[in-house]
């Protein structure tokens, strides 16, 4: 005891936190997709809101907005997941150009959340769509541990 008495002053220790990105290799691009169906389905309602000022308008449009930037959010959040827990370099492979389909994708993420734009919301979707189609092509490649 004296011998780790010595040495930890001499080296003193320093607490270290971690965090492990699902080391259960659970993945799945669904509550991705989920997100930016939302996103675009809060698009599309805001679009639809009366022209006009009263309370309850007001009250909504709030409201779809939070929805929009907080689903936007997850999405980026669960595609980052992907990209950087799930897919492999093995999977580059397969898809040449995984990075920059999920670079955009991201990108396509925060930009939803700087405005209400239908198309941008859709581009969303068919992005998300694309990296889902590519998660489940993935799956007939080994999965190496």
């Amino acid at each position: 005891m004296k011998l780790l008495t010595l040495i930890d002053k001499l080296l003193p220790s320093q607490t270290v936190f971690a965090h492990c990105d699902v080391p259960c290799g659970i993945y799945d691009p669904k509550p991705a997709q989920i997100a930016a169906a939302t996103v675009l389905k809060m698009v599309q309602k805001i679009n639809e809101l009366p022209k006009d000022d009263s309370l309850q308008t007001q009250n909504s449009l709030i409201r779809m907005v939070w929805t929009k930037e907080e689903h936007a959010r997850i999405c980026k959040e669960e595609l980052l997941i992907l990209w950087t827990d799930y897919f492999k370099p093995e999977h580059l492979e397969m898809f040449p150009n995984l990075h920059d389909i999920f670079w955009k994708a991201a990108k396509l993420c925060s930009k939803n959340k700087q405005e209400v734009n239908l198309e941008s919301a859709e581009n969303l979707v068919k992005a998300v769509n694309e990296i889902a189609d590519m998660f489940i092509k993935s799956k007939s490649l080994p999965q190496k541990k």
